[in-house]
């Protein structure tokens, strides 16, 4: 059926004189039942047949944490793992989550090793030096409170 009875009305309707119709389908017409058969609204196919899968762990946490430790290319090397096993799980790659999260906890804990080993290092050079450093001075101000004497 006619949506606007003569063509002189759309005119009417754009200039507001006429009550314009919101949509061009005819009253009554249902617009979702007309989408149901749509490719785009079809996700039966696609749904997973058994229960979902429980999320595999990603280490995210354990990556962050790693970032604070001075071994800085590892361990953002290991937070881009954990964002990437994140990332796989979103998309249905459970295994390929699996192997990043390892990967990730592998490498954030090589990172953390390898940070405390550095600040192991810089305390013994640090502590090593300022005591000599230390011991210096305190001989020169002996020296001169004999010679004072």
């Amino acid at each position: 059926r006619p949506l606007v009875a003569d063509p002189g009305s759309a005119a009417q309707c754009r200039s507001g004189r006429l009550p314009c119709l919101m949509s061009s389908l005819p009253a009554g017409t249902d617009i979702k039942r007309a989408l149901d058969n749509s490719p785009e609204t079809n996700i039966e196919d696609e749904l997973p047949d058994g229960p979902p899968q429980p999320r595999p762990k990603n280490y995210l946490l354990l990556s962050i944490l790693a970032c604070f430790c001075p071994a800085y290319p590892i361990n953002i090397v290991a937070f881009v793992f954990a964002v990437m096993a994140l990332n796989s799980y979103n998309q249905g790659d459970i295994e390929g989550s699996k192997r990043l999260g390892r990967n990730a906890l592998w490498v954030a804990v090589a990172s953390i090793i390898i940070g405390l080993v550095i600040i192991g290092i810089y305390c013994v050079v640090h502590f090593t030096t300022v005591s000599k450093m230390l011991s210096v001075p305190m001989q020169a101000l002996l020296a001169y409170a004999r010679a004072s004497e």
